[in-house]
């Protein structure tokens, strides 16, 4: 059988970071595998490495919204990158508001989806999350969100 890891890093993703929490417990974190999932309810699925800590707040059920990065705005990539500890100041240096849902959202991005997990299943390293969509706000029409490709489907 042939190696599909080098194939598998050429599927194409989106750049996001998912926000969840609420006042100095919200922080972010960086998500490339995001998808949509349905039309009706608007849903999404999302990949968190298993042993996050936000794996557990969304396997209980916690609002996210995943802010949608553009293309040119890699100051996000840098801020979300390494991730947070718990309680670690997250957003220090960037333009936050609250979502209706009330967790934060990213002042600036493309645009936002509003979220609130339902169920997830396991995939080996990390858990995939299914949310329906309960609201969102296109912010840049003109701005081309980013699209990520990988060099190996081994590894980010």
């Amino acid at each position: 059988m042939s190696d599909p890891l080098p194939v598998l890093g050429r599927v194409p993703s989106g750049i996001f970071i998912l926000t969840i929490g609420r006042g100095e417990r919200a922080t972010g974190m960086l998500a490339s595998w995001v998808m949509q999932a349905g039309f009706e309810p608007p849903c999404v699925t999302v990949a968190v490495k298993r042993g996050r800590y936000v794996a557990e707040w969304l396997a209980a059920g916690e609002p996210f919204v995943l802010n949608v990065v553009g293309e040119k705005q890699h100051q996000f990539l840098k801020q979300f990158g390494k991730g947070f500890e718990p309680g670690e100041a997250a957003f220090e240096g960037v333009d936050v508001e609250a979502a209706s849902n009330g967790v934060p959202a990213l002042v600036g991005v493309v645009g936002r989806l509003e979220c609130l997990p339902v169920s997830h299943v396991d995939s080996g390293d990390h858990l995939i999350f299914l949310a329906t969509v309960t609201g969102g706000e296109l912010s840049s029409a003109e701005l081309p969100p980013m699209v990520h490709v990988r060099k190996s489907g081994a590894n980010y």
